[in-house]
């Protein structure tokens, strides 16, 4: 059989290390974002919100590098990881400039420096693996569609 008509495996070597490390945010940040907003919801809801918002867009992502294969599960990863990417970037931002609308740290806030950094780095590392892995077309299916 020709390499040109076996599709690739999606998820090897570098594929499977980023999806680990989502896998391990997703749980960190869902855990992280529960307990701050059972417990102390109240006292910073808008970073508890924001908690909440990073461990399903990282709970999303996880999930759609999982599936990228798929045509579908290939642009859902692009919007999670742009999302997240635009998250971090403006909530780390945000978090410098006006810190008093944080009085809690969420895993976005300075740029996900209570995560060492990966909150930041992660999405550049999403994006170049969606740009260098994308979906096998087969001859049964269309090409996607630009614009």
């Amino acid at each position: 059989m020709s390499s040109s008509s076996t599709p690739r495996r999606r998820m090897t070597g570098v594929g499977r290390v980023l999806v680990v490390v989502y896998a391990i945010l997703a749980l960190g940040a869902t855990g992280r974002s529960v307990v701050q907003i059972i417990e102390r919801f109240a006292h910073a809801p808008l970073a508890f919100t924001l908690s909440g918002v990073s461990a399903v867009v990282y709970i999303l992502a996880t999930l759609a590098l999982v599936f990228s294969a798929s045509r579908v599960w290939y642009r859902v990863a692009w919007i999670a990881i742009c999302f997240e990417l635009v998250g971090v970037l403006s909530i780390g931002t945000l978090s410098l400039v006006r810190p008093d609308l944080f009085p809690e740290a969420t895993v976005w806030s300075f740029y996900g420096m209570g995560y060492v950094f990966v909150p930041l780095v992660l999405p550049f590392l999403g994006l170049w693996w969606l740009i260098t892995h994308r979906p096998v077309t087969t001859a049964a299916e269309p090409a996607m569609a630009v614009g």
